[in-house]
C-alpha cells in the first residue's frame, strides 16, 4: 500500500481511468459483435450503419488513449471492407 498521499491519490485514479477503460473496450467489442451478426445475417444496410457507430467509437477511444488510433483505424477498415462486401454476390 502507498503511504503517501499523492501516491494513494495515484492509486485511486488509475482504478477509475482502469474502470473506464475497461468499460470502454467492452462496448466497442458489443458494436463489433453486432456488425458481425448483422454481416453474417446479410444486412448490409444495418452493417453499415452500425460499422460507422462503431467507427466513431473507436475514434473517440483512440482520441482518448484507451486504444491506439492504428489499431482504430485497422479495425474500422476491416469492419466496413467487411460490411461492403455483404452486398457482392459470391463468387463461384
Amino acid at each position: 500500500m502507498p503511504k503517501k498521499q499523492s501516491a494513494k491519490k495515484r492509486a485511486r485514479q488509475a482504478i477509475k481511468r482502469h474502470a473506464r477503460n475497461v468499460a470502454a473496450k467492452t462496448e466497442i467489442k458489443t458494436l463489433v459483435k453486432q456488425v458481425r451478426e448483422a454481416i453474417a445475417a446479410g444486412d448490409t444496410a444495418e452493417a453499415r450503419k452500425l460499422a460507422a457507430a462503431t467507427e466513431s467509437k473507436l475514434a473517440k477511444a483512440a482520441k482518448r488513449g484507451i486504444i491506439h488510433g492504428n489499431q482504430a483505424s485497422r479495425r474500422a477498415a476491416r469492419l466496413h471492407r467487411a460490411a461492403d462486401l455483404t452486398d457482392q454476390p459470391a463468387e463461384a
